[in-house]
């Protein structure tokens, strides 16, 4: 199968592998992929590693038939491409999030009708806020964001959140939580129609991989 396959680096990657393994695809050329970021399998598919934020962006181009992301990415880039599959791990959460005590949100809204974010995900912060009624100044923050509530840059920050163990390290807490993220599969819009065939048996590969 001579897709082209885009595969997150970092905290995906290894679930990555394990699933892809499991479904067939040969994976050991990738785990011995060194620095390169194009690992080519003779009679098989060639895969893209890069960053998972990128991802969408490969596929939705056609520099990749299909590949795996976080439900975040997708929910803030929001990129036209076929998503095909819940592929069940990664799982994570964004939330709202501020200091221990009491929620400042409220006081802040009252006093200055405006509560202030810090977040990678602004269009995700942008639009929770909005959806619930509130009005929120969002400071895009692209490093530690747990960092912004506690020199007093923000009110409270959205984030992704797993264990929550960085949270408690910060002293801050789960307010609200936005909406739960897993692992993706999704496709270019045109492969899709055209490798209709070859997508879908891969699809029910996963879905059997993952169940």
């Amino acid at each position: 199968m001579d897709l082209r396959i885009c595969v997150p680096l970092g905290a995906l990657f290894g679930d990555c592998l394990e699933v892809m393994d499991a479904v067939g695809l040969p994976v050991d050329p990738l785990r011995d992929a060194g620095r390169r970021l194009i690992v080519e399998v003779p009679g098989g598919p060639t895969y893209i590693t890069t960053r998972p934020s990128d991802v969408p962006t490969y596929v939705e181009s056609g520099a990749a038939d299909i590949g795996i992301v976080g439900r975040d990415v997708l929910l803030e880039r929001q990129p036209d491409v076929y998503e095909l599959a819940d592929l069940g791990f990664g799982g994570c959460r964004m939330s709202w999030c501020t200091p221990e005590g009491d929620d400042p949100t409220a006081g802040a809204i009252e006093r200055f009708g405006v509560v202030r974010v810090a977040t990678k995900y602004v269009n995700c912060a942008e639009r929770f806020f909005e959806e619930t009624g509130r009005k929120a100044e969002i400071v895009k923050v692209n490093g530690s964001v747990e960092l912004a509530p506690l020199v007093g840059l923000a009110d409270g920050i959205v984030d992704l959140v797993a264990t929550g163990r960085t949270l408690r390290e910060n002293g801050l807490v789960e307010r609200e939580e936005i909406f739960d993220s897993t692992a993706r599969l999704i496709a270019n819009r045109v492969s899709h129609k055209l490798r209709a065939e070859d997508l879908d048996a891969l699809v029910r590969g996963f879905e059997e991989a993952t169940a």
